[in-house]
């Protein structure tokens, strides 16, 4: 990698809270154990792994990790507390974000499974919890009081939501400002294959109310790596729910990929690192990423991507190059 005159690893104010974070995170998705939301998606990685991803995350300046209770059923989460533990890391010494399974619940089971989901983190703090989905019984104002009500008790910093609309994002901030607390963040999918949060309201609506962006999938499920594009007999590896998704986009995203090839070489940098640098930067502050990884190379990757900066013309291009995918 070239040296560059401004590194990119400065923490970031997670929405209007007092939580700072990296530009980029992990996501925990792929530490499932293949159960639970993992099938069709993710393959089992081994506790050692597991460990290993963990840790040179760590070590490459990623501060904060991103995970559910659907992900495996507490898999990930015992999973990533145990990662971290293992690389000597504190309470307190990074940031955990874990999200409330709102299917077929009301939001009364927000507070009678917070113990669970700390017991599956400990000893680690849950910094942010969030909404999964709006798919819950219950209203989205009976939500965001579940999660005060947490915060009031101390048992987690932040509220976040994840998969929600425009209008929904709007309601669930407006009732929890109310109890006088910021709706720090809404996750959704979002990389140079994806850019509908910009088309439909959701971007604009998280800068108007000081909210984060946490971008999951943030490389299309590894499409903006380049590397299916070279060898698409490797589509034949990966589970089949993420074999269909690569297939449909493989065809349209070849300018895109050939772009970013030119700028990453130029950078002395990848393919994958120069869409993860544009996703954190394109709109200012508003954006970070959770790349997932599988391999201790792909977290190596995903950390370096901090490690420089794309200029304003190149960001520029990237834009018009996945405009399509708005």
């Amino acid at each position: 990698m070239k040296q560059e005159n401004e590194t990119t690893r400065r923490e970031r104010r997670l929405g209007q809270t007092e939580l700072r974070i990296t530009p980029i995170g992990l996501g925990a998705w792929q530490f499932s154990e293949g159960k639970g939301g993992a099938i069709g998606s993710w393959d089992p990685i081994s506790p050692e792994e597991t460990d290993a991803i963990v840790a040179a995350a760590l070590e490459g300046g990623i501060g904060w990790f991103d995970t559910a209770e659907l992900y495996g059923f507490g898999r990930s989460e015992r999973g990533l507390a145990r990662a971290l533990q293992a690389a000597g890391k504190a309470n307190g010494e990074v940031v955990i974000a874990t999200k409330w399974m709102p299917i077929l619940r009301w939001a009364r089971s927000i507070s009678r499974t917070i113990g669970k989901r700390q017991a599956a983190l400990a000893p680690y703090a849950i910094d942010l919890h969030q909404i999964h989905m709006p798919l819950s019984f219950s209203s989205i104002p009976a939500q965001m009081d579940a999660l005060a009500d947490l915060i009031d008790a101390g048992q987690i910093q932040a509220a976040g939501i994840s998969n929600f609309s425009t209008a929904q994002m709007r309601q669930a901030h407006a009732h929890l400002a109310g109890r006088g607390f910021p709706l720090a963040s809404n996750q959704v999918e979002y990389s140079l294959l994806n850019r509908r949060i910009e088309s439909n309201g959701v971007l604009e609506a998280a800068k108007e109310l000081g909210m984060t962006i946490i971008a999951y999938s943030p490389l299309g499920m590894g499409l903006l790596t380049g590397k299916f594009h070279k060898d698409p007999s490797l589509l034949a590896s990966r589970p089949f729910g993420r074999r269909l998704r690569l297939r449909r986009q493989m065809e349209k995203s070849r300018a895109l990929i050939a772009g970013l090839e030119e700028i990453a070489a130029e950078h002395e940098v990848t393919v994958s690192q120069v869409a993860l640098n544009w996703l954190i930067h394109f709109h200012g502050e508003t954006v970070v990423a959770i790349p997932g990884a599988t391999k201790v190379r792909h977290a190596q990757e995903s950390a370096g991507a901090m490690g420089f900066r794309l200029s304003e013309a190149e960001m520029a291009r990237i834009d018009q190059l996945s405009r399509q995918f708005r």
